[in-house]
């Protein structure tokens, strides 16, 4: 048994009420009380299936539990947020709750201290992420391109020269830009000499 095994080599650490298990002999009287239970395991398939189970986990692993666009009011100590029904054909409905029993909600999602979220861990961990690609190909036997490809350059609608991009503006960093203002398209004066 491993938890035997661990004892023994004392690698199980018990505190608070559970210090009286540190002795031998009251440690194989609880392993002797637990083998003295019928363990069911109570596993059934999940009500969608496993592409079912694989989307509700990804909510978790890559975001946090309830984005802000998803809050629609905080009154009288009570707090009302959009959820998304699947059990009726994804119908989106609100919710309204105490503001502890959102708080308890919310906590259940937040990560215990020490556990990283699945995007920053194993393979494709940044800090080692080359390497690591690279040894998996090498245990693959592949072989990695020489130059990588180049992406496909831009070129001017006017002259079909390469144009070079100096820099990328979202659509609200244009209509907030005081000094950036719509002009009249320049037609580019190439010298063909």
């Amino acid at each position: 048994m491993g938890l035997r095994e661990l004892f023994e080599q004392h690698r199980l650490q018990f505190h608070g009420s559970l210090e009286q298990l540190a002795s031998p002999r009251a440690f194989n009287h609880f392993l002797w009380q637990l083998g003295q239970k019928d363990w069911v395991v109570y596993a059934k398939r999940p009500f969608g299936g496993a592409e079912h189970v694989l989307n509700y986990l990804a909510r978790y692993t890559h975001r946090v539990a309830i984005s802000n666009h998803r809050l629609v009011a905080f009154e009288n100590d009570r707090v009302s947020f959009r959820w998304r029904d699947y059990a009726h054909g994804g119908k989106q409905k609100v919710m309204t709750v105490s503001a502890h029993e959102f708080l308890r909600r919310f906590l259940i999602h937040v990560l215990p201290k020490g556990l990283v979220r699945i995007r920053h861990f194993g393979l494709f961990a940044n800090r080692r992420r080359s390497d690591a690609l690279e040894h998996c190909r090498v245990l693959l036997g592949t072989t990695t391109c020489a130059d990588p490809p180049q992406p496909p350059s831009l070129r001017c609608p006017a002259c079909s020269g390469i144009m070079l991009v100096v820099e990328r503006l979202t659509r609200g960093q244009l209509y907030f830009h005081p000094s950036l203002t719509p002009a009249q398209p320049r037609r580019c004066t190439v010298d063909t000499s």
